[in-house]
């Protein structure tokens, strides 16, 4: 299943860049090797990563840059299966971070999010830990395949149990507050996909970083159902363009991955 896959990123508001992404392929892992490539022996024919770094403007994209480098390191390593080469390239990501503060304890307190995807000729499987959002459209509908590891969820059940209105838990101060995240430490909250999801024609995937949440679900599922038809590379400028044109005050950073099967209608 050849994809078609883009990647776009704004610093919104700040003027500096505390995210990251890349994109792998077995080919790059086979390149000037005899052995099968590792598409050959699991599948694996494109991974994606994303990493939304914390710790400050110099920190923050250290740690997000450290991240997705070595998350695509380790994953290369063919050992395993797609499940085991994902949870082997986390906890490599987050001994790189660990290593990194070791080295200059000035940089403690940095961390990132992650979240990856890795495609097979048919489906997907991923891992994340924090807020960066994994989308799933199919069908005009978007959903989201992933946990959010920030307080919004726990703000939103308090909402729903009557605890504290609507309104409260969507203008908490605390709603963006990580419980999770890739500091170096251990990792007690981790999403994983717990069998492979099946890809069909029109679908698309997108790994994105929570400046997105500046848009609406319903806005999402207008842009990508508009430019789906023009690929990856459109759905991912325009969803940067509208979350520009909010124009909305302390805009965070905003990346997003765009990845679609070729020939989707």
């Amino acid at each position: 299943m050849p994809l078609d896959y883009a990647a776009r990123a704004s610093r919104g508001a700040r003027d500096y860049q505390e995210d990251a992404s890349a994109f792998w392929t077995p080919a790059e892992a086979s390149a000037g090797s005899l052995d099968a490539p590792a598409s050959e022996r699991d599948g694996a024919c494109l991974v994606a990563v994303l990493a939304d770094g914390m710790g400050g403007h110099t920190a923050g994209a250290l740690a997000s840059q450290t991240v997705c480098d070595n998350f695509i390191s380790a994953f290369a390593e063919p050992d395993g299966t797609r499940r085991d080469r994902l949870i082997r390239a986390l906890q490599s990501a987050n001994q790189a971070v660990a290593d990194k503060v070791l080295a200059n304890p000035i940089l403690s307190g940095m961390g990132s999010t992650i979240v990856a995807a890795v495609f097979g000729p048919s489906d997907i499987e991923w891992v994340s830990v924090g807020d960066s959002p994994l989308l799933f459209f199919r069908h005009g509908k978007i959903a989201p395949l992933n946990e959010d590891h920030s307080l919004a969820p726990e703000l939103d059940k308090l909402a729903q149990m009557g605890c504290i209105t609507v309104e409260e838990a969507k203008a908490d101060p605390r709603r963006h507050m990580l419980r999770a995240a890739v500091t170096g430490d251990e990792l007690d909250l981790v999403d994983i996909s717990r069998r492979p999801l099946k890809l069909e024609p029109g679908d698309y995937v997108i790994l994105a970083s929570d400046g997105l949440h500046t848009l609406e679900p319903s806005e999402i599922e207008r842009i990508v159902s508009a430019y789906g038809k023009d690929g990856a590379n459109a759905v991912a400028e325009a969803l940067i363009r509208e979350v520009e044109a909010m124009r909305v005050p302390h805009q965070d950073n905003t990346t997003v991955v765009a990845i679609r099967p070729l020939g989707a209608a």
